[in-house]
């Protein structure tokens, strides 16, 4: 997509299933091996009763809508707020959702709405991200 057709309004989304296979390679990956997402013993005592995703996790999702759907190739994030309002639980089918809320030509940015809701429809993450567009991604 080029910058230039970017409108306050546009949205895209991806969906993921969080598996026990893809927190495992993701605990691989950081060397985040935090036992309420790799130990099931330990996970049952936590606040959560069970294993949880890691919350940045969903931050990776929002990073491939960015990057590969809107805007899209030669996006640059910039800038993320997230909150994080529920646990991603193994088994969770995620939807990940962009959603332009501003567009400023002058700088060539894009201010956008970022969520992740579960397959109940609840909201586990909320935020924001600035992105620039380096070049025409079409």
């Amino acid at each position: 997509m080029r910058f230039e057709e970017l409108q306050v309004g546009m949205s895209a989304e991806r969906t993921r299933v969080v598996d026990d296979a893809l927190v495992r390679r993701y605990a691989d990956l950081t060397d985040d091996h935090n036992p309420v997402h790799v130990d099931e013993a330990a996970a049952a005592k936590s606040m959560f009763g069970a294993r949880v995703a890691h919350g940045m996790l969903s931050g990776g999702f929002i990073s491939a809508v960015i990057g590969m759907d809107l805007p899209g190739r030669g996006a640059i994030w910039l800038k993320q707020e997230m909150r994080f309002t529920r646990p991603v639980m193994i088994g969770d089918t995620i939807t990940t959702r962009v959603e332009v809320l501003e567009v400023m030509p002058a700088k060539r940015r894009a201010r956008l709405r970022t969520t992740c809701r579960n397959q109940r429809g609840e909201t586990t993450l909320d935020g924001e991200a600035l992105v620039q567009v380096m070049e025409d991604s079409g």
